[in-house]
């Protein structure tokens, strides 16, 4: 911490006195904690740490008068320390003097426009006098400073959790206030207004916005489009017509060649195992393969005649030790995948859903789904997505991936030749699946 006092202070050893005095105090000895404190304002008057304890302990024992004269004196010792101007806001908000608190808490942001109890003060202070959506809007910002796994005082995590309140509330006078307007113009023009909702809730923090994130390949300029429009897929039509007897197919997999189910992770050692270390090499996540990295299985596919031969027809991927890839994927009961992105965004996945038990969900960017035996869909495996199975049983889908239908066929002819020629340049060495 700065100073502009003279005395040169044995900085550890006094914060060290310091954090005595505190934990004194968190066991309930307050006795032996005040003591030791001051003890230590005698060896260090001018110290702003101890200054500003003196000033918190004033602040619990209601005499903010007296907590707001250390604090100043804390702060004029240490000006660029936003805590002490938050602190500083706080007594001069106890003693009604609202307008320099907030003097006090500008100048605390303007060191660090991210503090936590500034923000919270700040908005509570435009709460007070009635201003409750500039005080939502400044909620809101302070929000944003709060990580999931941060552990809070009581007294913030009150704040906190008072913030939620009022950011919810104005977000519910909002979103009924656009509400009658939105349905008039796109009840007018009678088009899909789902970008729009999406927008909308990015805009007022109800959705995350997810980019696309390949591990391998970025195809510039391709739409971030998380499920794609169903009616893109025509072909997909036949699968579906055709899903008991794929479900058969794999039905007979599963009771007659167990074998030939294998762990879809199988990462080696070496390898940043990362989010992917209990599924690694295990068989909760199992795929049977029919199509792997561009090599067919045939043994696997005589046993899958109307499911190979529906691939066969499909627009899928063919690049040389690459694709297409399709399988039967089989999560077992009480297992998750792990978020993660796929390779590139030049291709996508299709789902076909066979075996779906209560329980199980999908997750692709900001929307969940549930799946629902034989309704596919087809989603861009590059933006952040995860899969559950929360039931007692195994959930079992097909998997195969497809062209991004963005592509251009000059496009996705480059594409193949660029990633052959690639994959050839460094010894047919292959990227992650995943």
């Amino acid at each position: 911490m700065s100073s502009a006092n003279p005395v040169q202070w044995d900085e550890a050893a006094i914060l060290s006195q310091l954090q005595a005095s505190k934990r004194e105090a968190a066991a309930g000895r307050a006795k032996e904690s005040d003591q030791l404190l001051a003890r230590l304002a005698q060896q260090a008057p001018n110290h702003p740490a101890v200054l500003n304890e003196l000033g918190v302990r004033m602040m619990n024992r209601g005499q903010p008068a007296e907590a707001q004269k250390l604090f100043s004196r804390a702060v004029a010792v240490a000006p660029r320390e936003p805590a002490l101007w938050a602190n500083v806001a706080g007594s001069l908000r106890a003693l009604e003097r609202r307008e320099e608190a907030l003097e006090a808490l500008e100048k605390a942001l303007a060191l660090q426009p991210r503090h936590l109890s500034a923000l919270l003060q700040k908005a509570s202070h435009y709460e007070d006098v009635g201003e409750t959506r500039m005080a939502a809007r400044i909620y809101r910002n302070a929000l944003a400073c709060v990580l999931p796994d941060m552990q809070l005082p009581e007294t913030i995590a009150k704040a906190v959790a008072h913030a939620r309140t009022i950011v919810a509330r104005d977000l519910d006078s909002l979103t009924a206030e656009l509400e009658s307007p939105l349905r008039e113009v796109q009840q007018r023009h009678g088009q899909d207004d789902r970008r729009v909702r999406m927008c909308l809730d990015i805009l007022l923090g109800k959705r995350t916005a997810y980019p696309s994130q390949p591990t391998w390949m970025y195809f510039p300029e391709l739409p971030v489009i998380e499920f794609f429009d169903r009616a893109m897929f025509p072909w997909l039509d036949a699968f579906e017509a055709a899903t008991d007897a794929i479900r058969a197919e794999l039905l007979d997999v599963m009771a007659t060649d167990g074998d030939g189910l294998t762990p879809y992770v199988h990462l080696a050692a070496s390898d940043p195992l990362d989010q992917w270390r209990e599924l690694n090499h295990n068989r909760r996540w199992s795929a049977y393969y029919l199509w792997n990295y561009g090599e067919a299985y045939p043994a696997h596919l005589a046993r899958c005649p109307v499911t190979a031969k529906l691939l066969e027809e499909a627009p899928c991927v063919r690049i040389e030790t690459r694709a297409p890839n399709a399988f039967f994927s089989i999560l077992d009961a009480k297992t998750r995948i792990p978020a993660h992105t796929g390779m590139t965004n030049s291709r996508l996945t299709v789902h076909l859903p066979l075996i779906v038990p209560p329980g199980c969900g999908f997750r692709v960017g900001g929307e969940t789904r549930e799946w629902i035996p034989g309704k596919a869909w087809a989603f861009d495996d590059t933006i952040e997505h995860e899969a559950w199975n929360d039931s007692a049983v195994p959930r079992a889908i097909l998997i195969f991936d497809v062209w991004n239908p963005f592509l251009t066929q000059a496009e996705q002819e480059m594409i193949k030749a660029a990633t052959e020629i690639y994959s050839r340049h460094y010894g047919g060495a292959g990227d992650p699946a995943l």
